[in-house]
């Protein structure tokens, strides 16, 4: 890893933690030695990136620093080729549109010595497209995620049979070529997974639901490692 990216994944790390960081384990992470990494924090210092601590006490990056736009390395411009075009390849047009505009975005921001990481990149997906069709927009239903908007829904379940739903839709789950929304139902009273290609007709409603979202989101993960564990133990019959 050369140094300029060195600096700038220290700076990552401290980001994702908030407290203060050794440089014990700041030098494992990085696989470095204790006198690099000192090396590298006088670096970020004499720079002025607001770094807290000294060596013995640990580091931490003060609240409100923000990294220069772009400023990508080539594994993290790898990634978002990778997702882009795993995005691409689903059943969403609008956020199909989102992924290919990004790719144009980066391509066109980064140095051009860069470019290739992206238009060319060396790891891509070659999943074949989602088949599944939806009948609504599906940037309606990322709207009603981000403002924790209830959605009146249509439904078909596996009987065949129609209901009318009113959820509060916490996310959208991809499970190979399939997409669902994960939400709690008000009908059932409790956490529900619909199939995006079973939904009717979709509505975004005025109402915004009261319950705190990462609140459901947790234990919607405990139910989905309950399930898991339940298979790996041969005790789930479903």
């Amino acid at each position: 890893m050369r140094r300029t990216e060195r600096l700038f994944q220290i700076i990552q790390i401290l980001r994702a933690h908030r407290g203060a960081v050794t440089g014990k384990d700041l030098a494992e992470e990085l696989e470095i030695s204790l006198r690099t990494l000192y090396r590298d924090m006088a670096e970020l210092m004499a720079q002025r990136v607001p770094i807290t601590g000294e060596a013995g006490t640990g580091y931490m990056l003060e609240d409100g620093y923000h990294m220069p736009p772009l400023m990508l390395t080539p594994d993290e411009l790898e990634a978002a080729a990778l997702g882009a075009t795993l995005v691409a390849a689903q059943s969403d047009p609008s956020l199909a549109r989102a992924a290919r505009d990004l790719v144009t975005k980066l391509s066109a921001s980064i140095p051009e010595e860069l470019r290739p990481i992206v238009l060319d990149a060396g790891v891509r997906s070659v999943a074949p497209a989602a088949q599944n069709s939806e009948a609504f927009d599906g940037a309606e239903l990322r709207q009603a995620i981000r403002t924790r908007s209830k959605l009146a829904l249509r439904y078909v379940d596996q009987k065949e049979e129609v209901t009318d739903r009113v959820i509060w839709p916490l996310l959208i789950a991809y499970l190979g070529r399939v997409r669902y929304i994960v939400g709690w139902c008000e009908t059932r009273q409790g956490l529900r997974n619909f199939r995006t290609d079973r939904v009717r007709a979709l509505t975004a409603l005025a109402d915004r639901y009261p319950a705190r979202r990462k609140q459901l989101l947790d234990e919607w993960d405990r139910q989905i490692a309950a399930r898991y564990r339940a298979r790996s133990d041969g005790s789930d019959t479903s």
